[in-house]
């Protein structure tokens, strides 16, 4: 039945119930059958009075879903002229955004370590490579205690295989080190998105095969599987779920569908004002960012198809879905490419919460200011659950910035940044710094007792002015470097700042 038939069909049904009399209309056949699959309802009160409102569920379903190498300034939210994101556009303007959000050590691996335990590369994931450390407990862990069903697909990029070795699109992560999800999917890493292998299960059921067209296509669609399977389950009173989607793209190499490509000349595209003028990088960037772009689109409308899912299956106020990245992209700025660099673009990812009920029920909405950083994100999946942070985990939970609720402790005045052991790739930063940066703005990285960068971003925006080495700041530079400091002694760091 059609959207015109079944509204000509409700109508009648409903004239023919009035007809009968209020007494009747709660028991006319064709009426209740219409109503059937609409979604959550309620018996309607006497007309004049207030129907109540449905009490928001204490377990909600939660998504992560998140790219790599994808910066927040590429959201056409956050005022990119050449990007396309409407859907997750629209996710900003229903949900909640971090403005500020930062990735802590921007770089795969650390990321990934610090996304799934909340706890510090420097304590976890340290490099480029480097495994989940053995017996390591995940968000997976206590959501499966708080009697969640879990399900893992994508990039994995933690079971600590050094690609030097051999194609890592092959190497079968130990079941012991997929971060105890009840069900995964996924692979260890991959630069080739059209040649995109799986694997999971275990002994008989193990399994390892090429997926049939581009990564965040068919990742999606195994996704989709997962979800409608969840959505089936539920209706029969099934669990809660927590699920992540984990793509490679828009990581490089920047390639995506033609039909994508297709949209982003790069002679037409805009620069940021910090690309560096040079003719080798200007080129280099435009080239990158026509593929960045058609990759971020296809992303997001992939996004939109889960969103899609969730909405018929009757989820999406019932779900909590994150969208995220495990770093940014220089793409020229500065004279640089790639990550872990702790300029902006490397270090800003978008962190967008959305699903549930916008504006209503206790559901906020806005782009807020928070400053929170990679370890905060499972602390706060775990608080819109209603779940309580267990003591491993070292991030906070700002989960009442998303959901009606006391604050649960005191927030950090600032984000910690460090690169523990440098990955030596061209365009790439082969010397350990930290980092911090600021509530109110200001940024200050060093590196083993030697200033490096300082700036002040409510000014300076795109970082053109390193204040590091002007005394006229030196009292700003004292306060940051003695808040750094004591980043340091907090997480149980080893690092030494300068003292001046």
């Amino acid at each position: 039945m059609n959207r015109r038939h079944f509204l000509r069909a409700a109508a009648g049904a409903a004239a023919g119930a009035a007809a009968a009399g209020p007494q009747n209309q709660s028991a006319d056949p064709q009426m209740r059958a219409l109503m059937q699959g609409l979604g959550p309802q309620s018996t309607a009160p006497p007309a004049g009075h207030l129907d109540p409102t449905p009490p928001p569920n204490p377990h909600p379903n939660v998504i992560w879903i998140f790219g790599d190498q994808f910066r927040a300034q590429a959201l056409s939210y956050n005022g990119d002229p050449n990007s396309r994101t409407p859907n997750l556009d629209r996710a900003a303007v229903n949900g909640v955004t971090f403005g500020q959000h930062v990735s802590g050590f921007p770089l795969c691996c650390p990321f990934r370590g610090s996304l799934l335990t909340s706890r510090y590369p420097h304590h976890c994931v340290p490099g480029h490579e480097y495994p989940l450390p053995e017996g390591q407990k995940t968000i997976a862990d206590v959501f499966n205690a708080n009697g969640y069903h879990t399900a893992y697909f994508g990039k994995w990029h933690l079971g600590g295989w050094h690609e030097r070795n051999g194609r890592a699109a092959f190497f079968i992560t130990d079941p012991n080190r997929r971060g105890n999800f009840e069900s995964w999917t996924g692979y260890e890493n991959n630069n080739s998105q059209w040649d995109c292998w799986v694997h999971g299960g275990v002994g008989k059921d193990a399994f390892h095969y090429r997926l049939p067209g581009y990564e965040t296509d068919q990742l999606t669609d195994l996704f989709l599987h997962y979800l409608n399977g969840r959505i089936e389950d539920q209706k029969q009173g099934g669990k809660p779920f927590f699920a992540v989607l984990s793509v490679q793209p828009p990581h490089d190499p920047y390639v995506a569908p033609q039909e994508w490509l297709a949209r982003y000349n790069p002679e037409k595209l805009l620069l940021r004002p910090n690309v560096a003028h040079d003719t080798r990088i200007e080129a280099q960037a435009r080239n990158e960012l026509a593929g960045y772009y058609a990759m971020i689109e296809n992303l997001d409308w992939n996004y939109g198809r889960i969103i899609q899912a969730l909405e018929k299956g009757n989820l999406l106020e019932n779900t909590h879905v994150f969208f995220f990245a495990d770093h940014g992209d220089t793409h020229g700025s500065h004279g640089m490419f790639r990550k872990t660099n702790p300029y902006n673009e490397s270090i800003r990812t978008p962190m967008i919460i959305s699903g549930g009920q916008p504006r209503y029920n206790g559901w906020k909405v806005g782009d807020l200011p928070v400053l929170s950083n990679q370890v905060d994100i499972a602390p706060t999946t775990l608080g819109l659950c209603n779940i309580a942070k267990p003591d491993w985990m070292e991030g906070t939970d700002y989960s009442h910035y998303r959901i009606q609720k006391p604050q649960p402790g005191p927030e950090p005045d600032s984000a910690y940044l460090e690169n523990v052991i440098p990955t030596g790739h061209p365009d790439s930063i082969d010397t350990p710094y930290r980092g911090v940066v600021t509530k109110d703005g200001w940024k200050y990285v060093c590196f083993e007792n030697q200033a490096w960068l300082m700036f002040n971003l409510n000014e300076d925006p795109y970082e053109q002015a390193n204040l590091a080495f002007n005394n006229k700041y030196r009292f700003e530079r004292l306060k940051l470097q003695a808040r750094l400091r004591q980043w340091v002694h907090d997480t149980d760091d080893h690092f030494s700042i300068p003292q001046s």
